[in-house]
């Protein structure tokens, strides 16, 4: 199971679906493009200052948390929030979000 927590617009995400192996789980890899195409959009747009990540493949664990905000932030982690949130309706048995 991947157990997300949100905390405003700070995430967390950590295990490993089940789904499938690791390598072929759609799951795990739609989660963590999820994760990567954030980060990168936030140093596209030279804002990745305004973040602290861990992206930990070993582990698994993802973590992202904002520093500073403003509206790009706050609209490219609601983006990554909502896409989570879509994944955790289509595969409700793999995946469980937390908010505080």
């Amino acid at each position: 199971m991947i157990k997300i927590t949100i905390k405003g617009l700070n995430v967390r995400v950590s295990g490993h679906s089940g789904y499938e192996d690791i390598g072929k789980d759609i799951i795990c890899a739609s989660i963590s493009t999820a994760c990567y195409m954030t980060v990168n959009q936030l140093e596209l747009f030279d804002m990745i200052d305004c973040i602290e990540y861990v992206i930990d493949e070993s582990k698994p664990l993802t973590e992202i948390t904002v520093i500073s905000q403003n509206e790009t932030i706050e609209n490219v982690m609601k983006n990554l929030i909502f896409t989570l949130k879509v994944l955790e309706q289509q595969y409700p048995k793999y995946v469980s979000i937390k908010e505080n």
